[in-house]
């Protein structure tokens, strides 16, 4: 991995904070976004606490002055006088590095920042019981928040086996602390070894659609689905990168499949859906609702399709989307590279049904 300069560590943090992919960000930087993502993850997803010098420390200035008042052959107190220091204070700054005739402002500025470090050991590191404690419960299944509140609630009055969630989080995705294994990070519900930031990414990125329309502005008579001609649509994929495209009518739960054998890729997508809702009626092509799959990028809200009124394309919500992928082994057969398997007549029939 190249070295980020700080003020491309800076940057990389803002961005990502702000929602941006990795790729982006890479981009802003002349980077790829692998080399952004190994970054990101070296340090576990979590941004480093900025480090900054205290007041009562000594400055490259005052040590500049020290190397110049050196360098003249005036005498250390006269230099401690003229900085406000003691002259104990200077003496020691100039005996350990070096002494009068090797001391150099930088050289000892460097060092001084380097040896400044003191990482403070995970209280998970130190107190072997506690970590037991938490393995054992994160093998369990046990999310932080809850052996956090086990704790307090099975030690009452013993700090010595009290932790916070955010240590054992930060345990688990830097592993330079040493204190959790990194195989114990499956065991977390999202099953990730390092933080994703919680801002919601920008959706005008590559792969995202553009200007979506929300599930909750559909007109009331798409959720009640007394009228025909409102679809649900979706792809089922199989091996080998292969899919078909499903459309579900709400009213009558019909099925329209449509195979895609170039790819399900948004061009593809688009195109064979086309083709596919130019056979039926216009009355019976109002609009149709969609998930935010990348099979749909760069798909605007509505969408200028031959034969077509206006197109959703919505995020999915549980309860209002028919059951498009129930019957998935039989819908497979009708896909040229899938094996066949046996059907009923309701799931492979494409002639509109008889009210």
């Amino acid at each position: 991995m190249a070295r980020f300069s700080e003020s491309e560590r800076v940057e990389v943090w803002e961005c990502r904070h702000g929602g941006e992919s990795n790729r982006s960000i890479g981009r802003q930087l002349g980077r790829t976004g692998a080399s952004i993502r190994a970054f990101v993850e070296s340090t576990g997803g979590v941004r480093p606490h900025r480090r900054c010098r205290a007041q009562r420390h000594m400055t490259l200035l005052e040590r500049e002055e020290i190397s110049r008042g050196v360098a003249a052959g005036e005498s250390l107190r006269t230099v401690a006088a003229r900085l406000g220091r003691a002259p104990s204070t200077v003496r020691r700054e100039v005996v350990r590095n070096g002494g009068s005739g090797r001391y150099r402002a930088h050289r000892a500025d460097r060092v001084a920042w380097r040896q400044a470090r003191r990482p403070k050991p995970s209280k998970l590191v130190d107190h072997l019981e506690l970590r037991a404690v938490v393995e054992e419960k994160l093998a369990d299944w046990w999310s932080p928040q809850q052996i956090a509140r086990w704790l307090r609630r099975t030690y009452p009055g013993n700090q010595e086996m009290y932790v916070s969630h955010e240590t054992i989080y930060l345990s688990l995705f830097i592993q330079g602390r040493g204190a959790l294994r990194r195989e114990l990070a499956q065991s977390l519900r999202t099953g990730r070894a390092y933080r994703r930031p919680k801002t919601k990414r920008d959706p005008t990125g590559k792969g995202r659609i553009v200007a979506p329309v929300m599930i909750s502005q559909r007109p009331a008579e798409v959720e009640d689905r007394a009228v025909p001609g409102h679809w649900e649509g979706d792809l089922l994929l199989g091996k080998r990168q292969t899919a078909i495209g499903t459309l579900v009518e709400r009213h009558t739960r019909y099925m329209m499949l449509f195979a895609l054998p170039d790819g399900h890729n948004a061009a593809a997508v688009r195109d064979a859906l086309a083709a596919t809702v130019q056979r039926l009626p216009a009355q019976l092509w109002r609009s149709l609702t969609w998930d935010q799959g990348k099979e749909m990028a760069n798909t605007p809200s509505s969408v200028s399709i031959p034969g077509s009124r206006s197109t959703s394309v919505t995020p999915r919500v549980p309860g209002n989307a028919v059951r498009t992928r129930t019957p998935t082994g039989c819908y497979a057969s009708t896909s040229p590279k899938a094996p066949t398997c046996r059907s009923s007549p309701n799931t492979t029939s494409t002639r509109p049904p008889t009210r």
